[in-house]
């Protein structure tokens, strides 16, 4: 008769931890990634010469600026960017989180096409980081101090360029709380390599693949 407690007793406590693993499973947001294929070549794919880039930011941007009040009086010909649900910030070192309209329009595409894309491929939802938005000619002042081989007349003074870092990403967490999958960076690239693409197949944007400083510097046209 103890022999058949202690049986029934250790089919209950292993059903009870199977399921409490099972239900913990549940929670766990799985990815199932579908379909990312990514570009052939990055180089090739993103390969827009800098003065391709220029060309376009001196014909649509604004005229280099001193700083960043004076970026605050330019009205409506500048917009002020913030971090929000489409993409994130980061620690601005050697520029102003301003664009011109038609560049901050481009901005919330990529974030947004970007989330729709992970969801679409059946992955948890990372947004792109901003590295690097308008330079002030103090910016650049500053930058050529500690980097003798920036450019004095960078396309980021014209308010239509911006960079995404290809190599880091912001994990979106469970508003409920639940544990979140992480994505591998190098599949979130090549989504991120997708989206980058197709709005430069709609003749939206230039973008120029940026190896050594990480990211896809991005020009609107």
């Amino acid at each position: 008769m103890k022999s058949i407690i202690r049986i029934v007793g250790t089919f209950l406590m292993v059903c009870i931890l199977t399921s409490a693993c099972k239900e913990k499973d549940m929670s766990m947001k799985m990815n199932n990634p579908r379909n990312v294929r990514g570009v052939v070549s990055y180089k090739r794919s993103f390969n827009d010469l800098n003065d391709t880039h220029m060309a376009v930011a001196k014909k649509i941007g604004v005229k280099p600026i001193k700083n960043r009040e004076a970026a605050k009086n330019m009205g409506s010909r500048l917009v002020e960017i913030e971090a929000g649900d489409l993409y994130q910030i980061d620690s601005l070192t050697h520029s102003i989180p301003f664009l011109i309209p038609k560049a901050s329009a481009l901005l919330d595409s990529v974030g947004a096409n970007f989330l729709d894309s992970l969801e679409s491929k059946g992955l948890n939802p990372n947004q792109v980081i901003v590295t690097s938005v308008l330079r002030t000619q103090d910016d650049v002042k500053k930058l050529r101090r500690v980097n003798l081989n920036a450019s004095a007349n960078s396309v980021h003074m014209y308010g239509t360029t911006f960079d995404i870092s290809w190599k880091r990403f912001f994990k979106v967490e469970d508003p409920d709380g639940r544990p979140m999958q992480d994505v591998r960076a190098d599949t979130l690239k090549l989504v991120l390599s997708e989206v980058l693409r197709d709005l430069k197949k709609k003749e939206l944007c230039y973008v120029k693949y940026e190896l050594k400083q990480g990211c896809f510097h991005i020009t609107a046209r």
